[in-house]
């Protein structure tokens, strides 16, 4: 990451979840500000032009709407449980928080100082509101703790919260996700859900090219992929640390959940990535 430069990746991202609601048919997320938080012209653009219907397209955007979905679904679970602080991790152009339908939930938003920038100037210019429960904390990742920004900016660290980290452990050293892992796991009633890519030494050949495809593109807009872990030992260190409740989908949990019985083809295809929630 350029210390000046927004994140490439989130806008990718952002522009996959756009995508979505106009393209694919049932949508699995639903989210009504993803085209309006793009510039105008890229989004009648998305309108305009139907996406690639390749494998690996597909696979991608259906990740990445998974991801948000199952984020939410927990979201929602914890807020019957009473929480009633979110903090977003890598926020990105995600738009919970300017359409967050929870009465007396707090939301933070921690990301890289000048993506967050350039997100709030955009959601000025396309004249979405910001709601008081909303946060910003700028935070980067490998030089400062979530754990500070969020102290400065009014977290209680005494109640219970739902946090989720989507899109940043691939970028982050090993140990950076294992510590703010921890941190998290210190706050009585606290959970997290977030994704996280298996070492490519552990894939077959298929799954590499789609790794090796994708890495490139990543590094290429100078945001590479250098944080992998391995499912049995991540579940493993995460009990070490004082999660109790662990569930860790692959790509065949996470079609079998939300990609059944569809008539397109989006789907997941391969198991690169994974998507794991843990409470303590």
């Amino acid at each position: 990451m350029q210390e000046d430069q927004p994140s490439k990746t989130a806008h990718r991202v952002a522009v996959r979840r756009a995508i979505h609601q106009i393209w694919d048919e049932p949508r699995i997320f639903d989210d009504p500000l993803a085209l309006k938080i793009l510039d105008a012209a890229e989004a009648a653009e998305i309108a305009a032009t139907k996406p690639s219907n390749s494998l690996p397209s597909n696979s991608l955007r259906a990740f990445i709407v998974a991801r948000s979905r199952y984020a939410e679904d927990n979201l929602a679970d914890s807020v019957q449980r009473n929480v009633k602080q979110y903090v977003i991790l890598g926020a990105g152009l995600d738009t919970f928080a300017c359409r967050n339908p929870f009465a007396g939930l707090r939301v933070f938003e921690v990301d890289f100082p000048a993506t967050q920038e350039a997100k709030q100037k955009r959601l000025m210019a396309v004249g979405i509101p910001v709601p008081e429960s909303l946060t910003f904390v700028p935070v980067n990742f490998e030089k400062d703790t979530p754990a500070d920004g969020l102290r400065t900016a009014g977290f209680n660290e005494e109640q219970p919260a739902c946090f989720s980290w989507l899109g940043v452990v691939p970028y982050l050293a090993p140990e950076t996700s294992l510590d703010t892992l921890r941190w998290v796991s210190s706050i009585p009633g606290s959970e997290i859900t977030f994704d996280y890519t298996v070492p490519r030494s552990s894939l077959d050949f298929f799954n590499r090219m789609v790794f090796d495809a994708l890495a490139s593109r990543v590094a290429a807009a100078g945001e590479p992929f250098i944080g992998f872990f391995e499912p049995q030992a991540l579940t493993q260190e995460l009990k070490n640390i004082g999660f109790t409740f662990i569930e860790d989908l692959n790509g065949d949990d996470i079609n079998a959940r939300y990609f059944s019985n569809r008539k397109d083809n989006l789907r997941i295809t391969g198991n690169l990535a994974r998507l794991l929630f843990a409470r303590k």
